[in-house]
């Protein structure tokens, strides 16, 4: 009898993840060893301050850009704008998305990835502001539907998001967070479209909005006379 062989450690499987998608977006340029970039951004990822934009975040959306390749006109762009779409994240500061994009523009062509490509990146990472892809921006909804897909989880799946969210703004009081969460979420269920890709359309909408419309449901009960 043989002995199934051992699931791959899950930081060891981003480091993988990483040094392919590198690779190939150097389309065969030369550029130094992508270890070190791996693992200066993994330690941004597992910042302390973090509850859900952790490395389980980075992972889930790198798998859903799997699912939804075949819509992005560069998914190897795609894939790098989700390392760096969170790398600078401070809960308490508004610029995380800018910092984040400012960071890719300096280390991608460090690391051996063209012009081009890292200009997509750090467009795309900046498209995470408002989660709002032009019509017919492929790379940019598959990006966004991958960011978004955790709000079409299962009850329990969303529930654990919201709590990880609300352990992020620990240091907001719970009167102001609610109203500022709520506020997201109207934002949110006002959008004519949460998911942009046909996949999200058809797998990820009713879900995601039914989540959305039970939390701020429970934020409003919450908020009443105790």
């Amino acid at each position: 009898m043989t002995d199934s062989p051992r699931p791959r450690d899950p930081r060891t499987a981003l480091v993988d993840r990483w040094r392919d998608t590198l690779l190939a977006a150097r389309s065969g340029a030369p550029g130094p060893d992508p270890l070190p970039y791996a693992e200066n951004l993994l330690a941004r990822w597992d910042e302390p301050q973090r509850r859900y934009h952790t490395t389980a975040h980075l992972t889930a959306v790198l798998d859903r850009i799997d699912t939804l390749a075949p819509y992005a006109a560069d998914v190897h762009a795609v894939r790098l704008a989700a390392w760096f779409h969170d790398a600078v994240y401070r809960p308490d500061r508004t610029e995380n998305e800018e910092r984040s994009a400012a960071l890719a523009e300096r280390a991608l062509p460090e690391a051996g990835v063209g012009e081009a490509v890292t200009a997509e990146v750090a467009r795309l990472v900046r498209l995470t502001v408002t989660h709002d892809p032009a019509e017919g921006d492929g790379n940019g909804e598959v990006l966004c539907d991958a960011d978004l897909a955790v709000l079409a989880g299962s009850p329990q799946e969303y529930a654990a998001y919201a709590a990880q969210v609300r352990e992020e703004y620990g240091f907001v009081p719970d009167e102001a967070f609610r109203a500022g969460r709520a506020d997201v979420l109207r934002q949110l269920l006002a959008l004519p479209r949460l998911f942009r890709t046909p996949h999200g359309a058809e797998e990820w909408e009713a879900r995601a909005r039914h989540n959305l419309a039970t939390e701020l449901e429970l934020l409003g009960s919450s908020s009443g006379p105790q």
